[in-house]
């Protein structure tokens, strides 16, 4: 790997191949296993799909902005990408393990770099009990979901469930519960990120859940163990003039 070399990758949408196809023209393009910087052209879904195929490779991770939200992504320009490469801002990303087990035993693992989060799969409303660090919090939460939350994600499915916006470097977790109707005045709880979190389906026959971890989906789950994957990380880089720091202080002051 060199220093300076970039690789483009870029979602399906016309508008981001086009920019990725432009922008190898102009910086040149490298192949993605010899690249030492990814520069991912989308939107905040495709930023995630990239964060999570480079995991564990030391590969940094600049995204631009050709989706929609993009709290994710830098601003799309042409000009001097070079430069910005070298004076954005690194953060390290460690994302959650997620330990599912199904109706039948079987259990899946996946990682989440925003949120794993447990929704309802019916008309009937979910019955969950919730475990931390091996002590019961809640014996009976009854919702139409509930997630735990990283503050890569606190700013994603998590804050339009009221749950609370983290900083980036702060060691919380979001423990944000959807549609709570029973406690009907709780409104989640902020963790240690080193607690391990188990979610415990009630009634799961009549009240059938799934388990969805990024974008790897659990259905008719029945027990869920969640947590911080420490040997796990991706590095994603940010505009020296709008680091992720400016972004989510910004967040919490909008109305």
């Amino acid at each position: 790997m060199t220093t300076s070399s970039i690789a483009f990758v870029s979602s399906d949408a016309p508008g981001s191949r086009e920019s990725a196809a432009l922008l190898a023209a102009l910086y040149g393009q490298e192949a993605v296993e010899d690249a030492e910087t990814i520069v991912a052209l989308g939107g905040d879904g495709f930023m995630l799909q990239t964060l999570h195929r480079f995991m564990n490779t030391g590969k940094r991770i600049y995204g631009m902005n050709r989706g929609s939200v993009g709290f994710l992504m830098n601003d799309f320009r042409e000009e001097e990408l070079r430069e910005r490469l070298e004076a954005a801002v690194p953060e390290t990303i460690r994302p959650l393990r997620m330990k599912a087990e199904n109706m039948d035993g079987k259990v899946t693992e996946a990682l989440a770099i925003n949120e794993v989060s447990l929704f309802r799969q019916s008309y009937q409303a979910a019955k969950i009990g919730i475990h931390v660090d091996g002590q019961e919090q809640l014996s009976e939460l009854i919702c139409d979901g509930i997630m735990l939350a990283t503050p890569a994600g606190s700013t994603a499915y998590n804050l339009s469930a009221q749950g609370p916006i983290i900083p980036i470097d702060a060691p919380l977790l979001a423990l944000t519960p959807v549609s709570p109707f029973r406690p009907r005045r709780w409104r989640g709880a902020l963790l240690p990120n080193q607690v391990s979190v188990r979610f415990t389906v009630q009634e799961p026959i009549k009240r059938p859940v799934n388990a969805v971890a990024d974008h790897t989906e659990v259905k008719s789950v029945r027990r869920i163990d969640i947590a911080e994957a420490r040997d796990t990380t991706a590095t994603i880089l940010f505009d020296a003039s709008h680091s992720w720091d400016d972004r989510i202080l910004a967040e919490q002051f909008r109305y």
